[in-house]
């Protein structure tokens, strides 16, 4: 094998392993936004179900008001 030829390879190894690398990175970051988001999310499910509970305290409370008059 010629020199020039092992010197290529070297550089298509390095370049793989860079872009392993980053691909690595890039993933990390996305887990953790993905975390955030999840909890983001449960934090807004937590907020909607709330206030559709407090709907439905309305709704009972309408609906024997009204059968009472």
């Amino acid at each position: 094998m010629s020199i020039e030829l092992f010197n290529q390879l070297e550089q298509q190894v390095n370049n793989a392993v860079e872009a392993i690398e980053m691909l690595k990175m890039e993933a990390e970051e996305l887990r953790e936004e993905n975390t955030r988001l999840k909890q983001e999310h449960d934090e807004w499910e937590q907020r909607l179900n709330g206030l559709l509970t407090k709907f439905q305290a309305l709704d009972t409370g309408d609906g024997s008001d009204t059968n009472a008059s």
